[in-house]
């Protein structure tokens, strides 16, 4: 009446005895309760906690990866505007804004704003120190244009004294070139002991030289220290 599972081994099976109502000891085999079975969660779509996936909270970018082709048109810009007009008045727009800032910083010393060229702190120490030192180089070009419109108009009449003139034009020059090299050679010392011989960029010589012959108040960008006062 009562049978074994043929799944079941031998060695797991074991009476169970109970007392029917007639008196007599019923026995029947039993085994043990099976543990129970391990189900699978259900397909709802959506991925387990704790498992990895490139867009589990805290972990990923929280938005898909973009396709090549959509990444390449959205950075694509056409090479000729569509309204050529448009485009240019904004150009003249933006050059305007540009130059008026520039302008204002030349006047003002902002370094923001600077040209390219004059921007940086070696430069503005190169500024800084010529324009506290007096120089013969800023007196060049007033004197040098006295001096030749007395040699045209005495050239008639004086020639002695336009020889002279001329003699004291060409001292003058080689006092200029003399000074100019006196100053420089003082300012790289001091540009090497403050920033270094790394630091100095190329055509400092020139930019320096070239602010040397320039009348005070001609200079661009404007004298920020006064005379005798220390560059910052």
């Amino acid at each position: 009446m009562f049978g074994r599972s043929s799944s079941t081994p031998p060695s797991q099976v074991r009476p169970l005895r109970r007392r029917t109502p007639g008196g007599a000891t019923a026995v029947r085999a039993t085994t043990p309760a099976a543990a129970a079975p391990v189900t699978a969660p259900p397909a709802t779509g959506e991925p387990a906690t704790g498992t990895s996936t490139g867009t589990s909270t805290g972990t990923g970018k929280g938005r898909p990866t973009p396709k090549r082709k959509v990444a390449q048109a959205a950075n694509r810009r056409p090479l000729v505007p569509l309204d050529r007009k448009a485009a240019a008045r904004e150009e003249r727009a933006r050059r305007r804004v540009q130059r008026d800032q520039e302008y204002r910083a030349m006047q003002s010393g902002d370094e923001r704003f600077l040209p390219v060229r004059d921007r940086g702190p070696v430069r503005r120490f190169v500024r800084d120190s010529i324009d506290a030192r007096r120089s013969l180089g800023e007196y060049f070009l007033p004197v040098a244009f006295v001096l030749l419109i007395a040699q045209t108009l005495l050239a008639a009449t004086a020639p002695e004294v336009v020889l002279v003139l001329t003699l004291v034009l060409y001292l003058f020059i080689l006092g200029t070139v003399v000074d100019a090299i006196i100053l420089w050679r003082g300012l790289k010392k001091k540009l090497v002991a403050r920033f270094g011989a790394e630091a100095l960029p190329r055509g400092l010589t020139m930019y320096a030289v070239t602010r040397i012959f320039q009348l005070r108040r001609l200079r661009m960008p404007k004298p920020q220290v006064q005379r005798g006062q220390q560059p910052r």
